[in-house]
């Protein structure tokens, strides 16, 4: 069974670019001051600005796809990056898959 939170933050188009960009981080973003984009993740400054978006809309965004597990925060300096939760992503497809 899929969760409410796994079907809010995929039903928004804005969420599952955020997911496809963050698949393949070197190929959507520019290199970062602070941090590895595959590593450590994306600086939330950058998702903001390639969604067009103000830094308090992409976090919404950002909240939402955390709470469903499909992404992690970590903190570096007063920055705050994100990477996807392949371990995670791969449960709710397979959920999704045995739904159907």
């Amino acid at each position: 069974m899929v969760s409410v939170d796994v079907a809010k933050a995929l039903a928004s188009e804005r969420r599952q670019q955020i997911l496809g960009w963050l698949k393949q981080p070197r190929k959507h973003f520019r290199p970062q001051v602070d941090g590895d984009l595959v590593r450590d993740g994306v600086c939330g400054l950058f998702i903001a600005e390639k969604l067009g978006v103000s830094q308090p809309t992409a976090s919404e965004h950002l909240k939402v796809l955390s709470r469903a597990g499909l992404i992690r925060a970590r903190r570096i300096k007063q920055w705050t990056f994100y990477k996807r939760d392949e371990k995670r992503i791969a449960e709710v497809k397979r959920s999704l898959r045995a739904a159907w």
